[in-house]
């Protein structure tokens, strides 16, 4: 008796194991989130130095003559070529800039998504946006571990907060800035023909899981 008791209170007293993976992932999130802001710091830095150093051996190298306003010039156009092969590298920090509160966004685009899901399949869903400072600090959004701070998505391309079984968005109301704001009427990658719901065909279709059959297709839950 005495042994049951002490298991069962052993067993009744351990946190909940989802609960305890939210709050390690959040650890590890918050981790890298400072880990990352350092390395972002140090290489705006490096960056900055490198801009200067490449300009000087140019001009010296073209012209053998050197001058504060031809290098500061030179510095910029090196700086924004450097800063490009860097971001195209995949690395460093990708966030909103500029970013606002997007809980008083008032750009939100609203149309018949749940009369069309069923032809789209929620291809929005599948692009890649990065997620602004607000949506990293309150910790509902997930952003990819690996490449910071881009949305989560699982390996069939759709976003991690995705339900699958009702095309709906798991985190509705705390869903970033580029998912209230985009519109995909417009947008070809989707569709080629909205009014008239002609898709485009080269949208990678993914197979519906299998309790679509039974269930209502909604996308705002």
């Amino acid at each position: 008796m005495s042994e049951n008791g002490q298991e069962l209170i052993s067993s009744s007293s351990e946190p909940n194991r989802p609960d305890r993976a939210e709050a390690l992932r959040q650890a590890v999130v918050e981790g890298l989130r400072y880990t990352h802001s350092r390395l972002n710091a140090n290489t705006s830095k490096t960056l900055e130095a490198s801009s200067f150093l490449y300009a000087l051996i140019e001009l010296l190298e073209e012209k053998g003559l050197l001058s504060v306003a031809e290098l500061d010039q030179r510095k910029r156009i090196v700086g924004e070529r450097l800063v490009a092969q860097y971001r195209q590298s995949g690395n460093g920090l990708i966030v909103q800039d500029p970013e606002c509160d997007k809980y008083n966004f008032s750009e939100t685009v609203e149309f018949d998504c749940a009369e069309r899901v069923h032809l789209c399949r929620a291809a929005c869903c599948r692009l890649p946006f990065a997620l602004s400072r607000q949506d990293v600090r309150e910790g509902v959004v997930h952003w990819e571990l690996g490449q910071p701070y881009l949305i989560e998505q699982r390996q069939d391309g759709y976003c991690n907060h995705l339900d699958r079984c009702t095309w709906g968005c798991t985190i509705y109301h705390q869903r970033p800035v580029p998912c209230l704001a985009f519109d995909c009427r417009q947008d070809r990658r989707i569709w080629l023909d909205y009014e008239n719901r002609v898709i485009n065909p080269e949208i990678n279709r993914v197979d519906w899981p299998a309790c679509l059959e039974t269930k209502a297709v909604h996308h705002d839950p």
